[in-house]
């Protein structure tokens, strides 16, 4: 097929001519792998109510797709540079398609969590081949523009993946939000096979196995222990998971200082640039991620929006990214991109520190503004420390590179809805209690106890009662709605406050515009464009 994309970009005496229509088809596959869950969001309530989901069942939902898609990510980035970044992201969205597939059919819980496992699988390896591919593909001088619209995406499929969900939630089942992903992955293989160019390291050697193994077991271990042990106890499954966590991250880090040929290059945390960045990414998203996912609960389970009018009062938000990523592009140039991450991370602590005003009566235009913020930051921050993260690692290196990024962002991501989440939960509970008392029979306290959902389900039980039970059920539906909102303030509280810590972290450790441009010749972009040239 004369049209295929064929030559290798390392083998190119100039730039990939189709360079920006091949970034459409990375944006695109990016754009499935946030959605996945965004979409999930409004498709829980659904899901719980026709699978008969405890909060347990709904958290290992989440989970199943978390768990291996942060885990596998800097293996899979590593064989994507070793034996083809192309190949890497047709085979991570054929998967992805074939999880979302089977998500569509199946009507039993755990088969529902194999399937978004699957889609983990798939979304470890497309994620970081999207990231390495656009660093090949684009000349430096036009890298941070291409990075911006890659971040913009991830803006974008945070508010698309409520309102395509919720539209179809309207006339289908929840099955059928799964069935989002299937056309736009098929769509992007097709352009992946005719847009993209082929594209692998020179002279890699051997990928280190035993390393891609200790940061699996080590980075699986830790986002399941930060997950599982925060909402349900610290029994012994996160014991064991925070132990083998807590071995193994000191072991991957021996190993690959002892490696001549390491999976990660650990000694890449000394230059300040690149671990400021990956702190940046890790504190932001946590704090991000933490916000929306309680904001959207409000918004439906207390303003009482259904999943598509939550979609669509989303959108502001994906605005917002769009808006910082075009001011990025203008200012970072001139004012650095110090400059632009912390600034960026403190209107997103400001935002999270707004939600701390949410009580009982507040309404959309409350969640307005922090939305707006957090989505500006998102837009102005992001971008800049991703393209210095993928600026630290050479041409050989680029999946590698991606996935440590990814990892640094899905890790922030599930720590701040496992911790913030927890936090949520907790304050929910004791505030009800307070509330509530004794009214209620054991078996609907805990029930109610258990989460925002839960509550309004045993108010709805209690209004069917002939018996006075409306009365009843409103004064239990009050109690819930400030019961939440009491801890969506709390918990936003400590939210800041762990934001605005790393806000500070970030400003000690990334340099200014002249520390930035001191590095190990090694450690430049002269040094991979050198790579590059070499290859070519």
């Amino acid at each position: 097929m004369p049209f295929l994309a064929r030559t290798p970009v390392e083998r190119m005496t100039g730039p990939y001519a189709r360079r920006w229509s091949a970034l459409l088809v990375l944006c695109l596959s990016l754009l499935i792998v946030v959605m996945a869950n965004t979409s999930l969001i409004v498709a829980a309530p659904a899901m719980t109510t026709d699978l008969g989901l405890s909060s347990s069942d709904l958290q290992w939902v989440i989970d199943g797709y978390t768990v291996p898609y942060a885990a596998l990510m800097l293996v899979l980035g590593s064989i994507g540079d070793k034996y083809s970044r192309r190949g890497a992201l047709l085979a991570g969205l054929l998967i992805f398609a074939g999880g979302s597939v089977m998500g569509s059919l199946v009507d039993g819980t755990e088969l529902v969590i194999a399937a978004r496992a699957i889609m983990g699988i798939g979304a470890a390896v497309v994620m970081p081949a999207t990231l390495s591919l656009l660093v090949a593909i684009f000349p430096k001088r036009e890298r941070a523009k291409a990075i911006t619209a890659w971040t913009a995406t991830s803006g974008l499929a945070i508010a698309v993946g409520p309102l395509v969900a919720g539209r179809l939630l309207e006339d289908h089942s929840w099955g059928s939000t799964f069935l989002i992903n299937v056309p736009i992955a098929l769509v992007a293989v097709v352009g992946a096979l005719f847009l993209v160019p082929p594209s692998k390291a020179q002279g890699m050697g051997r990928i280190d196995y035993v390393g891609g193994l200790l940061s699996i077991v080590s980075v699986g271990s830790l986002v399941y222990a930060a997950i599982e042990g925060p909402h349900f106890g610290w029994g012994a499954g996160p014991v064991a998971a925070a132990v083998v966590a807590g071995v193994g991250l000191p072991a991957f880090v021996a190993w690959e200082l002892r490696h001549p040929h390491p999976m990660l290059d650990v000694r890449k945390f000394r230059i300040r640039p690149f671990s400021g960045s990956m702190v940046a990414v890790l504190f932001f998203f946590f704090g991000t991620f933490g916000a929306i996912y309680y904001s959207t609960q409000f918004l439906q389970f207390v303003l009482g929006y259904d999943a598509l009018e939550t979609g669509v009062r989303l959108l502001p938000l994906a605005g917002a990214v769009f808006l910082g990523a075009a001011v990025t592009g203008r200012l970072t140039p001139k004012l650095g991109m110090k400059a632009m991450v912390v600034t960026g991370m403190v209107i997103g602590t400001a935002g999270v520190f707004l939600l701390t005003l949410v009580d009982k009566g507040s309404s959309y235009t409350d969640f307005l503004t922090p939305m707006l913020l957090l989505g500006f930051a998102i837009g102005l921050s992001v971008s800049p420390a991703t393209d210095t993260i993928m600026d630290s690692f050479p041409e050989s290196e680029l999946g590698v590179g991606g996935g440590a990024n990814d990892t640094a962002l899905e890790l922030g991501g599930s720590l701040g809805i496992a911790v913030l989440g927890s936090l949520l939960g907790t304050a929910y509970r004791d505030e009800l209690t307070d509330l509530v008392g004794n009214r209620l029979p054991a078996a609907a306290m805990r029930a109610a106890e258990d989460s925002v959902g839960g509550g309004l389900a045993v108010a709805e039980r209690i209004a069917k009662d002939p018996a006075g039970g409306a009365q009843q059920a409103q004064v239990l539906i009050d109690a819930v709605h400030e019961s939440f909102a009491q801890g969506v303030a709390r918990t936003s509280l400590v939210g800041g406050i762990i934001m605005a810590a790393g806000t500070m972290i970030v400003l000690a450790v990334l340099p200014g515009r002249r520390g930035a441009g001191k590095r190990r010749p090694e450690e430049s972009t002269k040094a991979r464009d050198r790579d590059h040239a070499s290859a070519l």
